[in-house]
Order: structure tokens, then sequence, then C-alpha cells
């Protein structure tokens, strides 16, 4: 618990309670207190937390146990009639002389103004659905998967939520059965990529939900892509709890309901891969060789395959993909090779050729490294790698375990730096954004 937190959480709880009344009873409660802050988000609302689980987060809030994050900093300046700086002035957070309301929450106020810009062009167009409005939600659902890799989850998983609600508003139209088609395939999408911020922050009911969603829109669709892709989110959750044999089940069947020319095949393929390189370090009979065999496939599944337009699109596969799921795939087998891979697919990320950099994978694949360095017995290293990849503000709670893998090796090991290394993972953790679900 660091300071500014003790500071900012008696500061709120201040706000809420005073004053109080002949009891000594807080003038307003919790439940009271999120309602209001949902109604301070206006048409934002839809993609906050209900007002039970964000009296819970209110609540964690006060007791100093995190601050609240972008999204939230806004609202509370709202109800309180302060500004941000005031309110979270020891996070960080700098007044630039605009209104309470400003900030994050201008991000929710843009996608407000493109829905309402979309909704026009529907009315003008004189449709209940129609071609312009089906093509701007088709492209809006590349435009977010193509976000994933270098945007925040939780504001990530605000802007689908948002789409999906105005998706959900226009089911009750009148369309031809072609455009219901498309509109069936966009809400799957979007529940798709919601589902996958959710397993990154950790929210693993609602990842389960919206997965479930996912699923029952691409079977009404007739769409195995989004279907496989469902089973292969499914299957990364799983790795990330540490059930290998469970990922290889979800994997296997993600492969079979993919179509083979498709990306979900080649990443169901890499997923399997990585169980099998966990099961093969665990000693299981066989998983070496399903490791390999998995790298072998993966590698001749990539060879023919174009550079995609936009390879940072989450569901298109490309070769720098593949190559970091190598690098991950032979550190967790603690294979030689892993060292000189990672240290490749690293400075590749950080210099990019060609698109965009790729902060989060980088990210990632410092943890690779620094895993792969503590294999070949390099590990003060490997705790300098880690605790860069920890610094970094890229890691996300779906990753920490990652993290901590490779401090309870360096404290093992009694590296130096392992007590800062540790320290940093604690702040880390400590300002995740609480998780529901």
């Amino acid at each position: 618990m660091s300071n500014a937190s003790k500071i900012i959480g008696a500061r709120l709880r201040k706000l809420r309670e005073e004053p109080r009344d002949r009891y000594g009873r807080p003038h307003r409660s919790r439940e009271k207190w999120a309602i209001m802050l949902r109604t301070a988000a206006g048409p934002g609302a839809e993609g906050l937390p209900g007002v039970k689980s964000l009296a819970d987060m209110i609540k964690q809030w006060e007791r100093s146990d995190h601050i609240p994050g972008p999204i939230y900093r806004p609202l509370y300046a709202r109800v309180t009639g302060k500004t941000e700086e005031e309110l979270f002035a020891e996070a960080g957070v700098r007044g630039g002389g605009s209104a309470p309301g400003s900030g994050a929450l201008d991000a929710i106020d843009a996608i407000d103004d493109e829905l309402e810009a979309l909704e026009l062009a529907r009315r003008v167009a004189a449709s209940d659905v129609g071609e312009e409005t089906l093509v701007a939600l088709e492209m809006t659902v590349d435009e977010l998967a193509s976000a994933y890799p270098r945007s925040a989850p939780d504001e990530l998983v605000v802007r689908a939520r948002l789409h999906l609600g105005y998706v959900s508003r226009l089911m009750g139209a009148r369309m031809t059965l072609a455009e219901r088609r498309r509109l069936v395939v966009v809400g799957g999408w979007l529940s798709l990529i919601a589902a996958t911020c959710d397993v990154d922050l950790g929210r693993r009911s609602a990842a389960a939900a919206r997965l479930r969603t996912a699923a029952q829109l691409a079977d009404h669709a007739g769409h195995p892509e989004i279907l496989a892709w469902t089973l292969e989110t499914r299957a990364w959750q799983a790795l990330t709890e540490g059930d290998y044999p469970r990922t290889v089940a979800l994997a296997q069947s993600a492969r079979k309901a993919a179509p083979q020319d498709g990306s979900a095949f080649i990443q169901a393929r890499a997923q399997e891969g990585r169980a099998w390189a966990r099961l093969a370090a665990a000693g299981e009979t066989g998983a070496a060789r399903e490791m390999r065999d998995a790298l072998t496939n993966v590698e001749r599944l990539v060879a023919p395959l174009p550079m995609p337009d936009r390879p940072e699109h989450h569901y298109r596969y490309d070769p720098a993909k593949s190559d970091a799921y190598t690098a991950t795939t032979l550190a967790w087998a603690g294979d030689p090779a892993a060292e000189p891979y990672a240290r490749g697919v690293l400075a590749r990320l950080e210099q990019p050729v060609g698109g965009p950099a790729r902060p989060r994978r980088a990210a990632s694949a410092r943890l690779d490294l620094a895993l792969a360095l503590l294999a070949s017995g390099q590990p003060d290293e490997a705790a300098h790698t880690a605790l860069e990849a920890v610094t970094s503000g890229r890691l996300v709670p779906s990753s920490y375990w990652r993290a901590a893998e490779v401090i309870t090796a360096v404290e093992a090991l009694r590296v130096p730096e392992a007590a800062d290394l540790n320290e940093a993972y604690r702040e880390l953790c400590a300002s995740a954004e609480p998780s529901r679900g």
C-alpha cells in the first residue's frame, strides 16, 4: 500500500461520507455513490460495471488497496465538482485547466460521437440497417482488433462494449437475412474482443460469458472462424491458469472447428505447442515430441503466408507472431535455442522493419528472454530483463504469472537485483485495476 493510495483513499472516503447525519451515519452509501458515478458517465455508463461491482471497487479504493484508474477519475471529478488534480495529484495526475470530466472520459465521448454519426447515416439512408452502417461497423471491428496489441485492455473493453450495445439495439430493426447475418458476425467479433480483454484483466466470469455469446453468434451466423477463435481464447485462458492438459484439448478443438486456411487454425496449433512445452518441462512423456511437431507444423503453415495489410490485427496471423510464439515455446521448455531466438524476436519487435511497434508483445518477449537467460545460467541479466518488462507499463494481469515465475527463480538464486524486481512487481499488482467477473 503506497502513501499516495492512503492519502487518496482517505480523501475519497471523506468526500463520500461527509456530512454525516445526527446518528453518525455517512451521507451516502457506497451503492449510492456508485449510482452517482454511473450517472456522471452518461451514455458511457453502459460500459461500466454494475452498481454492486462498482460499490465493491469503491470500497477497495477507499481502504487504499488501489487508486481509481483513468476511466473513473473524471467521474469522481464530475460528481464532486473538483478537478482531477485536486483529487488525485499524489498519483501523478496533473491539471491543465480542463474542466472536470475531461481526460479519459473523452474517449467514451468520442465513441458516443461515432455511434451518433452511424445512427445519423442510417436514418439519412432511410434504412433500418443498411450497407453504410454495416460497413462502418465491420471497419470498427478491424480497428479494435488492430488496436488490441497497443491498447490498455480496460480501455479497449469499454469501446467494445459500447459498440456491442449499439449492435444489440440494431438487432430489433428490420433487415434482410444477409444484413442480419453480417450484423450477427459483427456482434460475434465484438463479443470476442471484449472477452479477450476480460481474460487480460483476469475477469474470468465475464470472459466466459462473452465467449459463450461469441460462440452462439458464430453458430447462428454459420461462422467457423469466430467459433474457432472462441475455443482458442478459452485455451489461452486455461494456459494462463496453469491447466495445460485442458489447454491442449481446447486448442485441438479449435483446430477442428477452424477453416484450415484461416488464422485461428494456426494460432490454435501455436497455443497447443506452448502447452506441450510446459508439459515437457514437467517431464510429461512424449510432450517434447509433441511440442516439436507443433513448432514444425506452425512454421510450415506460416511460410507461404503473405504479410497482412494490418499485421497488428489480433485475428490475422503474421510471421512476427509466429517467431514470438516459437521463442515463448522454447523458453518454457528450457531449450538452449531459446536465448538467441528470444533476443532476435525482441530486437525485431523494438525496431520493426515494417508496421507499427508492438510494445505489449515486446514486454512479453522480455519475460521469454529472462526465462531463457535463467536456463542458460545468466540470472543477473535475467533479473534486469524481467525488471524492464515489469516496469514497462505494458504487462497485463494475464501475464503477471509469467513475471512471478522469473521472480521466484531469481530470488532462489539470491540475485542482488531480486529485491528491486520483487518491489516493482508488488507495485505493478497494487496499481492494477481490481478485476470483477
